[in-house]
């Protein structure tokens, strides 16, 4: 099915939804398609954990400028750890990324090679290559792999968007109350988490 298909079938569901309704009328139909390296894409999240956006692109494009593209697991190794700390990275991220890299090595971890396994099956995977959390594994569920229906409420931003377009102001929604507002959503959570991406990123 192609990304505008899927992106009219979750219309339809997520309009049944007053905000989301508003969110899609406000912002237009999102970009699904999925990013054309799934490595590259891996190493961005790890790259973006627990910090700003601006801080994270900033080591990004200094870190990718030295490995150079394409952004491959042979040339992710094969960059001088002393010059990947100076483009930013912590010692723990370098170990983290070279990590990610012999994980591709090892299997195929691709659209492709992950197809017939289940979003939980691919967060327990992933997981198992220390450096990869919860949270980065469900990005890659979405960003990577195109995956429709990932509830990412690791992730603060989308925690504090629901709890903006959803609460009532008195007191910060949790989790529970997220995920139940979030059903609604189903089987196109995805999409409408990229709605409250949006909304709060405009805040």
């Amino acid at each position: 099915m192609s990304e505008r298909a899927v992106f009219d079938d979750a219309e339809s569901v997520l309009r049944d939804d007053p905000v989301m309704a508003e969110l899609i009328d406000r912002h237009g139909p999102v970009d699904l398609a999925p990013a054309d390296s799934e490595f590259r894409r891996l190493i961005v999240s790890i790259v973006n954990q627990q910090l700003s956006t601006a801080s994270a692109r900033a080591v990004r494009e200094r870190a990718f400028e030295l490995i150079g593209e394409p952004i491959t697991p042979d040339a992710v190794l094969a960059a001088e750890e002393a010059a990947l700390r100076e483009a930013g990275l912590s010692n723990s991220k370098i170990e983290y990324v070279r990590n990610c890299a012999r994980a591709f090595r090892e299997r195929d971890l691709t659209r492709d090679g992950l197809y017939e396994y289940g979003d939980d099956e691919v967060i327990d995977l992933l997981t198992e290559i220390r450096g990869v959390g919860a949270w980065t594994a469900r990005m890659y569920l979405i960003f990577a792999l195109g995956r429709e229906d990932v509830l990412p409420l690791g992730d603060l931003a989308v925690r504090r968007g629901i709890d903006q377009l959803y609460g009532t102001g008195d007191a910060t929604m949790d989790r529970s109350e997220m995920r139940s507002i979030a059903e609604a959503w189903r089987p196109y959570r995805s999409v409408a988490t990229r709605y409250v991406w949006l909304e709060y990123e405009d805040d």
